[in-house]
Formats: structure tokens, C-alpha cells, sequence
């Protein structure tokens, strides 16, 4: 709704010069040759805000154990593709107890396999019916009498002991399997370490900042490097509050960017539920259109001021601004015919090409529309009134 209160609002400022410019201010500008008058237009006020260029996503890689850099994969501005290494530590330790890991796998098995042995043995010839000792006659008086006495008056019990048997060899068995697992885990725990040794491009990007070089040494928790895709990029800017309302999802703006004052149609991406409690301001994103910045750049948006009275702007052609550095200003005719350099401080682009001035400037006023290279004069201060 906002989004189309702005539109409004600029084709209105552009049909109010364009008829304005269809009367006596055309015929002046027909007859003054490089003149032209200063006209009104009736908007929103809006209000000049700084913010800067960032990525659309930026993520910044740390190391996740101590180590050496081994690896490297470029420097700032290089552009890589998903899942590319970019960075790696020294991984020779973690190699050592990998191997460790897997010998202790290797001596569980075979102890799973012993005990399974073992096990089947007491379930088809119990150990308990072996014969206690002896040859001959002595050991088949054994069998005959002696166990069967033993049996019989409750000083020996072959079925508890069998199931004694029975029971150990499950143990085994079951001991043999945890170290197993136990040996498993840590093959598996040493493997994410050797993962974590190694820093893969999580989308495609480029490089913008690094901290290391090959041979550097590592703690956990240090950067490693800035990683960011900066085909797409946005604008942070922190709003004032009372500004917040005037904004929505999807809404339609206009940003100068700091390089070359090119001025850049720009979207409400996203707006942060909550307020800086210190500062009282809303982050608010915008997207850029592609190809017009870099990420750290300084840009000015136009946030419409729905919450002030609409006002009357004086409208002028964009040729006749000139820049002295950054500072925006125009030529205006005196009362002796010469021109005056004076400061301006530019609004938004209207249709037709031209531009809202905020201060600096007043209705019937004539400036240079169009002034030459060789149009020389110190600046001079506003008139009294001027907004």
C-alpha cells in the first residue's frame, strides 16, 4: 500500500512539472535559451538515510580444532563453486588415532568371533560333562558312581554349572560387541574432526577477506577466512522508528550509491521484527539491481516520511546540477545577470528527468539548465527563506 502511495505520489511530481512547464515557464525557457525557472511540486516529504552495501549472504569460516594450515585455495576476490576446499589443517594426528581406532575395531571382532566359538562349543559338548580326571577303571568308576552320588546328594548340581557355562559365553559375546561399538564411535568421532579440518565453499562465492596463511597455526574458535556471494547485494540501513510504519516488504525506493551518485531503483527485502533498544532504529535491507556496487559501499536512500505533512519542493532538470566532489549544487542568475554557484541538497528522480531539491533553492528563481564547462563562481550561501 505504501509502495503504491510512493508511485503515486512521483507521477504526480512528474505531471505537475510537465504541466507547469507547458506554460509561461516553457516559453521563458524558449526565450532565456540556457535558463530555467524553478518550479513547485507538492509530495511526501522523505529523509536522507546512509546505509551500506553488503552480500546477500556472507559466512565466515573458523577453524573447529587446533592444527596447521596445510591448504589455501586463493586469495581475496577469487571466486569458487560450491563445495570447493577452500581451506584445510594438517590432519596427521587425527590419522594416527584413526588407525588406532581401527586395530581396536579389528581385536573386538575377533573376540566376538571367539566367544561366538566358544559359545557354541557349550551349547553342543558343556564343559560340565567332562570328565573330572583320570583313565581306565578310575574314570568310568567316576561316571558310574561317583558323579551320579554327587548328583544325587545335592553336593553338585551339572545343570547350574552348564548354565553358568551357558552364561559366560553370552557375556563374552555381548562384551565383545560393545567393543565393537565402542570402536566404531570413535572411528566415527574422528572422522567429523577430519571433516571439520576442512573448509568447503558452502555456495558460490568469492573471497573477501582472509586471515591465514599456509603454515599458520590454529586454535579453535580462530577465522580462517570471509566467504560471500556478492552477485546478489543489499543495503543495511538502520531506520528510525517513527520511518518504520512508512515501509513494507516489496516496496519500491530510490538510493544514490556513493561512486558516481548513480541513482538506483531499490526493494524492501527484509525488515527485523524488533528495534535497537539504545538506538531506537529498525535494520531494514534493500535489494540492489545487479552490477551497480560492491559489498562496503556507502549509499543514501529516500525513505518516505508519511508521518510529516506533505510539503511544496522545488523541481529542477537534472542537467543543471553540477558536483563539486560530492556536494551537489547549481548556477544560479543574479540580479546582475551572473551566475552563482549555490549548494543544494537533492531529493528524489521524477519523471521526465527531473529532481526534487530539499534545500537551497526557491520557486521562480532561474538557474543555469544546462551550464558549460567553463561556467566558473565561488559558491554562495542561500537567500534568506530558502528551505
Amino acid at each position: 500500500m505504501m509502495g503504491i502511495k510512493v508511485q503515486a505520489f512521483l507521477l504526480a511530481a512528474g505531471l505537475a512539472v510537465v504541466a507547469a512547464l507547458s506554460g509561461s515557464a516553457l516559453s521563458q525557457q524558449v526565450a532565456g535559451g540556457d535558463y530555467f525557472t524553478v518550479q513547485q511540486a507538492r509530495g511526501t516529504p522523505t529523509v536522507s538515510l546512509g546505509g551500506t552495501v553488503i552480500p546477500y549472504k556472507e559466512v565466515t569460516l573458523s577453524a573447529q580444532l587446533p592444527g596447521r594450515v596445510d591448504y589455501l585455495a586463493g586469495i581475496e576476490g577469487d571466486f569458487f563453486k560450491q563445495s570447493t576446499l577452500l581451506a584445510a589443517l594438517n590432519v596427521s594426528e587425527l590419522l594416527a588415532k584413526r588407525n588406532s581406532a581401527l586395530a581396536q575395531l579389528a581385536n573386538a571382532d575377533a573376540q566376538l568371533r571367539t566367544a561366538g566359538v566358544q559359545y557354541t562349543r557349550e551349547l553342543w559338548s558343556p564343559k560340565s560333562d567332562a570328565a573330572t580326571g583320570g583313565m581306565g577303571i578310575p574314570n568310568l568308576f567316576d561316571q558310574m558312581f561317583t558323579d551320579p552320588m554327587e548328583s544325587f546328594s545335592g553336593t553338585r548340581s551339572r545343570g547350574a554349572e552348564r548354565y553358568a557355562d551357558v552364561y559366560s559365553s553370552q557375556v563374552q559375546i555381548a562384551t565383545a560387541r560393545n567393543a565393537i561399538m565402542s570402536a566404531q564411535s570413535a572411528i566415527q568421532a574422528i572422522d567429523a574432526k577430519l571433516r571439520d579440518a576442512k573448509s568447503l565453499a558452502p555456495f558460490d562465492g568469492v573471497i573477501i577477506k582472509k586471515y591465514i596463511e599456509v603454515g599458520d597455526t590454529m586454535q579453535p574458535g580462530q577465522p580462517l577466512l570471509v566467504f560471500a556471494d556478492v552477485e546478489y547485494l543489499q543495503i543495511l540501513v538502520d531506520v528510525p522508528a517513527r520511518l518504520r510504519p512508512g515501509l513494507s516488504e516489496g516496496m519500491m525506493l530510490q538510493a544514490k550509491l556513493d561512486v558516481g551518485n548513480q541513482v538506483v531503483p531499490v526493494r524492501v527485502a527484509q525488515i527485523f521484527p524488533m528495534a535497537d533498544a539504545q538506538r531506537h532504529t529498525v535494520k531494514v535491507k534493500f535489494d540492489l539491481p545487479q552490477g551497480v556496487s560492491a559489498p562496503g559501499m556507502y549509499a543514501k536512500l529516500m525513505v518516505p516520511d508519511f508521518t510529516a505533512p506533505a510539503r511544496n519542493y522545488p523541481v529542477i532538470p537534472m542537467t543543471a546540477v553540477r558536483y563539486n566532489g560530492s556536494l551537489p549544487g547549481v548556477y544560479v542568475v543574479g540580479a546582475d545577470g551572473r551566475p552563482q554557484l549555490r549548494l543544494i541538497r537533492e531529493g528524489e528522480r521524477l519523471e521526465e528527468g527531473y529532481i526534487s531539491v530539499l534545500s537551497g533553492l526557491s520557486e521562480g528563481e532561474r538557474i543555469l539548465r544546462n551550464p558549460d564547462v567553463g561556467v566558473t563562481s565561488g559558491w554562495s550561501s542561500a537567500a534568506p527563506g530558502k528551505r
